[in-house]
């Protein structure tokens, strides 16, 4: 059961995924609010939300900065389905756009995003969306992450080296 739990939260799908997206709402709503205020968004920003889920934090940064650009991708596409109808007037005003892609490759211009929000995903992540994240960020660009420390999460049973990559503070600067 905790292997599965696992793997919904690394890729939901189905009712499964549903459910763990509706978990992941409330469980992740403290790192979200975090992760946001130290990225500090502004007016003229683009802003990448990488693995944006149900689309709360596309939201959250769509109201606090109703002029900005904000982009949202996942790889799930039972989280863009969510987030595309949590965030429906934003994006049909063209503030917000959503897609499903690879974290991997991501399908934006060299230097083309100001901020990079990426709230509980970088236990998925591998060197290539690292420097996918780092290739659309524009010089000076800052990027809001949102992780669990490796003590908590190894007393987490669906947080296993099969789903799962922990880090220590020192480990996650390395990356």
């Amino acid at each position: 059961m905790w292997a599965a739990i696992g793997q919904q939260l690394r890729r939901p799908s189905g009712l499964g995924g549903i459910l763990t997206g509706q978990a992941m709402d409330v469980l992740n709503h403290r790192s979200r609010q975090l992760a946001i205020k130290a990225l500090c968004p502004a007016a003229e920003d683009t802003i990448l939300d990488l693995g944006c889920g149900s689309g709360h934090a596309v939201c959250a940064l769509a109201t606090l900065c109703p002029a900005a650009q904000v982009l949202g991708i996942d790889h799930s596409i039972v989280m863009i389905n969510r987030a595309a109808r949590r965030n429906r007037r934003a994006i049909r005003d063209g503030r917000v756009q959503l897609l499903r892609g690879d974290f991997a490759a991501l399908p934006y211009r060299d230097n083309s995003v100001h901020k990079i929000l990426a709230v509980h995903i970088v236990y998925f992540a591998d060197l290539a969306v690292i420097s996918e994240s780092r290739r659309v960020l524009r010089p000076g660009g800052r990027i809001g992450l949102g992780v669990a420390e490796k003590a908590a999460m190894e007393r987490w049973a669906f947080a296993r080296k099969a789903t799962h990559r922990l880090f220590d503070p020192q480990e996650l600067v390395t990356f």
